[in-house]
C-alpha cells in the first residue's frame, strides 16, 4: 500500500481499476493546489484460468479471485478515509464479457473491516485476450453499424460464438457487462446492468453516434439482446451504494464503469498538444481529437487507428497494440522453460534483470524482430517473426534489444510520426508499468519519435476514474 499524504476531514472520491493482472485502489481528495492521491494499493489477481471448452484459443479469469484482490485492496486502506468516501468511480479492462443470474450475482457478509461480498452465480471473465472467434467466424457474423472494427475478444462475439457453440451456456444467465460493470450492478444493486458508452464501444455493434445498440441487426441474426445493458454517458451516476462496504457509507455514489484506457489517459492528459503511450500488458499510442470530431460511421478494416469514445463528447485517436509488455513476459518465460529443460531454476524476477541489462550493454543489433506474437485486430494473421539473423547477432543482448525495438516499432507503424506533427503533438507522455521497469524500451521509444518524451507523470486508471467523479457535477 502507499500513502501519498494524510488529510484528515476531507472527503473522498474512491477509485477502483479492474486490470488484466491487477487491481488497484485509490483515493483521491480535492486539495488547495489540485486533487491528491491520500492512499492507494493493488494486488495481482492471479485470475487466469484454462477454458474448458475452447482450450488454448480461451482466455478467461475467475471472478471469485479478481473480487477477492478487490477486497483486499479495500481491507488494506485506511478505515477513516474509507469512511468518507461520498463516490466511487470504477474502470476496468474493455472488451470482456461476464455473465451473472439477476439478484443472485454476489453474497454479502460481514468482515473484520465491515460488509463486503463476493460473486455468486456469475460466470468466468473472457478477456478483452480471448482468440476463440477466428477470422471466417467474424466474417460469417452481420456486419455491425459502427465506428468500430468488430474482433476476437469483443462482448458480443463473444456472445455470438456461445449462441453458435454453446448455447445452453447463455440459458444460465440473464445479464451480462464488463467486469467493472459487474461490479457496479452488485454495489448499486442494479436490477438491469448499466454500461457506459466506452464499454458499450468495445463490445462491438454500438454506434456512438446515437448510443444505441444495432438493435434491428442482432435481432434479426437472434441475438440475445436481453443480455445488452442499457447505456449512459462517461461520468454520469449508475446508483448508490446499497450498502456500506468496507466501511464506505451506505448511499455514496457509483458512476457507470468507465474504460480503463480513458482513466489511464485522463490521469495525466494536461495538454492537447500531449500524445500518451502506455506500455502495459498491451500497448497504445493515443492522441485526443479536436472538438467536433467524429469517426466514420463504417470503419476501416485493415486502418491500425481506432476511435475510442472519450468524455464530453471528444475521443481520442487510438493504435491498441495487442503486442506490449504481455510479449517481453512471454520471452522472459520461455528463457525460464529452456532453462527448466536444461536442469537450471532461475527465478523470473533474476531473468528479467539480466535480459535487460544485457541489452542496455548491446546499443545496436542487426536483428529485427517483429514481436506480433499475438496478432493485430487489423492484421490478426501476421505474427511474429525474426530476419537479420546472423552469427554475430545471437546473444542475449541482441536478441532483448531486438525485441524491445521491435515492440516500439510496431507500435509507430501503426501510428506514425507524421500523423502525431500533423495532429498538433509536441510532446509524448510515456507510461505503464512495461515501460517504468525497462530502460531498453524507454531507450527505443527516444530513438523512435522525434519529440521530447516525459516520464514523470504515470498514467492511473484508478486515479483517472476517481478524477472523473471529483470533477463530476
Amino acid at each position: 500500500m502507499a500513502a501519498y499524504l494524510s488529510l484528515p476531514g476531507l472527503a473522498c472520491v474512491l477509485g477502483i481499476d479492474l486490470g488484466t493482472t491487477s487491481v488497484k485502489a485509490a483515493l483521491v481528495v480535492a486539495g488547495e493546489k489540485g486533487p491528491v492521491v491520500a492512499e492507494s494499493c493493488s494486488r495481482e489477481t492471479r485470475a487466469r484460468v484454462d477454458s474448458p471448452v475452447t482450450g488454448a484459443q480461451g482466455m478467461e479469469q475467475d471472478v471469485q479471485r479478481i473480487i477477492r484482490a478487490v477486497n483486499e485492496c479495500l481491507a488494506a486502506l485506511p478505515q477513516q478515509q474509507l469512511q468518507r468516501v461520498t463516490r466511487v468511480g470504477i474502470s476496468g479492462q474493455m472488451h470482456g464479457v461476464v455473465f451473472w443470474k439477476r439478484n443472485q450475482g454476489c453474497n454479502w457478509m460481514e468482515s473484520g473491516t465491515g460488509s463486503t461480498w463476493e460473486p455468486a452465480a456469475v460466470s468466468h471473465l473472457v478477456t478483452w485476450q480471448d482468440s476463440r472467434c477466428s477470422h471466417s467466424f467474424l466474417s460469417s457474423l452481420p456486419q455491425p453499424q459502427s465506428h468500430i472494427s468488430l474482433a476476437t475478444g469483443f462482448g458480443c462475439a463473444t456472445i455470438f460464438w456461445y449462441l453458435k457453440n454453446n448455447p445452453d451456456f447463455l440459458k444460465s444467465y440473464d445479464s451480462a457487462g464488463t467486469i467493472h460493470d459487474y461490479v457496479v450492478a452488485m454495489l448499486c444493486d442494479l436490477e438491469k446492468p448499466l454500461m457506459s458508452v466506452q464499454n458499450a464501444a468495445s463490445w462491438g455493434y454500438f454506434s456512438s453516434r446515437s448510443k444505441s445498440w444495432n438493435m434491428e441487426i442482432l435481432r434479426e441474426s437472434g441475438f440475445p439482446i436481453h443480455l445488452l445493458p442499457e447505456v449512459g454517458d462517461p461520468g454520469d451516476v449508475a446508483g448508490r451504494m446499497s450498502r456500506g462496504w468496507h466501511g464506505i457509507p451506505k448511499g455514496a455514489e457509483v458512476g457507470l464503469a468507465l474504460g480503463d484506457f480513458q482513466c489511464s489517459v485522463y490521469s495525466c492528459l494536461a495538454e492537447r498538444s500531449d500524445a500518451v503511450l502506455n506500455i502495459s500488458t498491451s500497448a497504445q499510442l493515443t492522441v485526443s481529437m479536436p472538438w467536433g470530431f467524429q469517426p466514420a460511421e463504417t470503419p476501416d478494416p485493415l486502418s491500425s487507428v481506432a476511435y475510442f469514445p472519450y468524455f464530453d463528447g471528444h475521443y481520442l485517436a487510438v493504435a491498441a497494440s495487442l503486442n506490449g509488455g504481455n510479449v517481453m513476459a512471454m520471452f522472459v518465460d520461455m528463457l525460464g522453460q529452456w532453462m527448466a529443460e536444461l536442469g537450471l531454476e532461475v527465478l523470473e524476477s533474476t531473468l528479467y534483470t539480466r535480459t535487460i541489462k544485457a541489452a542496455l550493454a548491446q546499443k545496436e543489433t542487426g536483428l529485427s524482430i517483429c514481436p506480433s506474437v499475438f496478432g493485430e485486430r487489423h492484421v490478426p494473421e501476421q505474427l511474429a517473426s525474426v530476419t537479420g539473423i546472423a552469427a554475430s547477432d545471437l546473444s542475449l543482448g541482441h536478441v532483448t534489444r531486438a525485441l524491445c525495438r521491435g515492440i516500439i516499432q510496431n507500435l509507430r507503424s501503426m501510428l506514425p510520426a507524421e500523423c502525431l506533427r500533423e495532429a498538433g503533438v509536441k510532446r509524448i507522455l510515456g507510461s505503464g508499468s512495461a515501460l517504468s521497469r525497462n530502460e531498453v524500451l524507454r531507450q527505443e521509444v527516444e530513438r523512435a519519435f522525434p519529440f521530447p518524451v516525459a516520464y514523470g507523470k504515470d498514467v492511473d486508471a484508478a486515479v483517472g476514474a476517481a478524477l472523473v467523479m471529483l470533477h463530476r457535477r
